[in-house]
């Protein structure tokens, strides 16, 4: 499969996920995307701090999507029962899908950063980064276990009901990624 534009439909994965404090298995995306309009944010692993804090701020922006009628989902190469210990009680609202083969990220062609050949930070990139130091700091998350790619770079993608994707954003790096409350603002 070729990466994701506009227009194209979002393939009907089997997955797993963490959802509130358990882990559910045999899914697909169809019945996760559930005829609402859906949003997946495509990230590393628990144990990485900015992605961690991601999942903290969808966490803390959940009810405001729920309001509007829309659902969030995230998709990590961690495995369930790190996210579990990792999240340490706390509920998530939402399916955290939990890919830890990486077949998503393969199969969608979100890519990897060379690290000997990072592309410069945009100045919003910077502040986003800025932002997200600030969180993880704030927040107490120091790294955790190292799972799947540590290169993996973050995509996004708003899905319309039918699973149609309107939005597709395979990201530069890890600041170049929209924030909870900017998707929000989107929403009409």
């Amino acid at each position: 499969m070729a990466k994701l534009v506009k227009g194209d439909k979002f393939p009907n994965f089997a997955v797993d996920s963490v959802y509130g404090t358990d882990v559910v298995k045999g899914l697909t995306m169809e019945k996760l995307v559930d005829g609402k309009p859906t949003f997946i944010w495509f990230q590393r692993y628990i144990g990485c701090p900015p992605c961690r804090l991601d999942v903290h701020l969808l966490t803390q922006a959940y009810p405001q999507f729920e309001e509007k009628g829309c659902n969030v989902l995230v998709v990590m190469q961690s495995k369930p029962e790190i996210v579990l210990r990792d999240m340490n009680g706390q509920t998530l609202p939402f399916h955290l899908i939990c890919d830890p083969t990486e077949s998503m990220y393969k199969e969608l062609e979100i890519g990897s950063f060379d690290p000997e050949n990072r592309p410069e930070m945009t100045e919003e990139e910077q502040k986003k980064m800025a932002f997200k130091i600030e969180g993880m700091k704030a927040n107490g998350f120091e790294h955790g276990d190292y799972e799947g790619n540590e290169q993996q770079l973050p995509a996004f993608f708003a899905l319309a009901p039918d699973m149609t994707v309107e939005v597709a954003h395979y990201a530069r790096n890890i600041a170049d990624m929209p924030l909870a409350t900017e998707v929000l603002e989107k929403i009409k």
